[in-house]
């Protein structure tokens, strides 16, 4: 009778190095779940990026090269410097751009201080702020057309809200929007009004990020209210200061729906003529898009410029 033979065990599981079958459906998921994961942020990238594309970029390059076109006839040929010679030759291109600065700088003195004054003056209100935040804001969620429309019934020389005011302190009446001395104030005071609202929360945000601490210092060492905003709020909030004047400056030289609405584009004598109006003319009332788009290049131009020396003045100024 011969010996039974020992046989060697039988290996079910995987050998070392092997993952099983619950690790190897672990990782599957995982996978795909970063697949899906990628997918879902790569279409929210890419539609992001064909908006911006059809929207904005585009129109920019077509702009560009619609500068060094010329349309006649259905056909259309390059016009090399001609359109950007037509503008500069334009007498309305400097008296456009007189006026565009001169918005820009009564802009700057009402929009750009007035807010902050505001909100230095909403900071000290312990109660009630919200709704006072609310009643600041109104002015932003209302149409702009509709507040445009509202002013130009307040600058009615016959029945105007403001000549009224006048009237109850004996002062004569003024031609608001027909007067070329008056006629760009009132232009500031309504864009002023209509935008002073975001720029007031913010710098409310921002005053309400300053501690307390410097304050209770800057008293001990009996400085007022004055002295507290000069040494203490705008070195503490120069960052904003510094951002919302560069945003503004660039949303003021592009002024124009409130010239439009309220003094029909050109004002008296052409005194609320901007730039882009004249943009605006050259492409709607003279169907010059050439010359439309060769300003507007002139435009961005300068817009680049003033913002790059800006930001270089900037980073000059902190080191």
């Amino acid at each position: 009778m011969s010996a039974p033979t020992l046989s060697s065990p039988k290996t079910t599981g995987p050998g070392p190095g092997h993952p099983g079958p619950a690790r190897r459906d672990s990782a599957r998921e995982e996978f795909l779940r970063a697949v899906r994961r990628n997918i879902s942020a790569h279409g929210f990238l890419i539609g992001a990026v064909l908006c911006f594309s059809l929207f904005s970029w585009y129109p920019m390059v077509r702009e560009f090269v619609l500068a060094f076109q010329k349309t006649e006839d259905g056909r259309t040929t390059w016009a090399g410097w001609s359109n950007l010679t037509y503008v500069f030759n334009d007498p309305a291109f400097w008296q456009a751009w007189r006026n565009t600065a001169l918005f820009t700088v009564l802009a700057l003195l009402l929009g750009f201080a007035v807010p902050f004054v505001v909100a230095v003056v909403l900071n000290e209100f312990r109660h009630g702020q919200g709704y006072l935040r609310l009643l600041v804001y109104l002015p932003v969620m209302l149409p702009p057309v509709a507040s445009v429309l509202l002013f130009k019934y307040f600058y009615d020389p016959g029945y105007g809200l403001f000549n009224r005011i006048l009237e109850l302190f004996h002062l004569p009446a003024q031609q608001w929007l027909q007067d070329t001395g008056t006629a760009m104030l009132s232009v500031v005071i309504a864009a002023t009004w209509m935008n002073m609202g975001g720029a007031t929360l913010i710098y409310l945000a921002a005053l309400q990020g300053i501690p307390g601490e410097l304050y209770e210092a800057a008293e001990l060492d009996g400085a007022g209210l004055l002295r507290k905003v000069w040494h203490v709020t705008i070195p503490q909030t120069r960052l904003i200061l510094s951002l919302l004047l560069l945003m503004q400056v660039i949303a003021t030289m592009q002024v124009f729906t409130e010239p439009f609405l309220l003094t029909n584009g050109a004002g008296p004598e052409g005194s609320t003529t901007t730039v882009v109006y004249l943009i605006y003319q050259y492409a709607f009332n003279f169907n010059n898009y050439g010359s439309a788009a060769a300003l507007g290049l002139v435009l961005l131009v300068v817009l680049a410029g003033f913002s790059a020396v800006y930001v270089r003045l900037s980073r000059s100024s902190e080191d």
